[in-house]
């Protein structure tokens, strides 16, 4: 294998697009700069899934291998992050259950995690929990990913009414909970 055709500037702020182009072209110093931009979104929600600093290191690293065999021939359709939600999703599951495992020596039940997620201590935590995890994992998507509902959708591989309708229940759900009554302003 050759040098790279058309590498990178190195001083260039690239557009994730470029950078994959980049890539698929063969200059593999394009995926650093992915990397940077997003181990750190793809980290935090690894914790999300696995409650674990190890385990969402974990997740990290097999969800970046995975990205990297995609190339040459990937196709960006959205956002990276739209990409490598179901990938951390499905990386970061499959460490909680491998460190289940290991500490336990039993295999777990893959229905009970299929979306568990590590929710924030206290009344709004309290609050998310008597959601159901299909709610709570499109409504963190949407607010704290910054996602939009196509995106959201795309991502679970549900259908955009679905996306809305299970973000519309949540909201309500929380907006008559008394408990995060005490976190709003009087």
């Amino acid at each position: 294998m050759g040098p790279p055709r058309n590498p990178l500037p190195q001083s260039a702020e690239n557009s994730d697009r470029d950078l994959i182009a980049a890539l698929n072209r063969g200059d593999y110093s394009a995926f650093k700069p992915l990397y940077f931009r997003h181990r750190d979104w793809v980290y935090r929600l690894a914790c999300r899934f696995t409650g674990n600093h190890d385990a969402a290191l974990d997740a990290v690293q097999e969800t970046f291998g995975y990205l990297l065999t995609q190339f040459p021939g990937f196709r960006l359709t959205a956002r990276l992050t739209t990409f490598l939600y179901p990938v951390v999703r499905n990386t970061a599951l499959a460490a909680k259950r491998r460190d289940k495992r290991l500490k336990f020596g039993a295999t777990p039940d893959i229905q009970d995690d299929a979306v568990a997620l590590t929710l924030p201590p206290g009344a709004l935590g309290d609050a998310l929990a008597a959601l159901p995890q299909t709610h709570v994992e499109v409504l963190l998507m949407r607010i704290v990913d910054g996602m939009s509902t196509d995106e959201v959708a795309t991502a679970l591989a549900l259908a955009e009414g679905t996306v809305k309708s299970r973000l519309h229940h949540a909201l309500e759900t929380l907006r008559g909970d008394e408990r995060l009554k005490s976190l709003l302003p009087p």
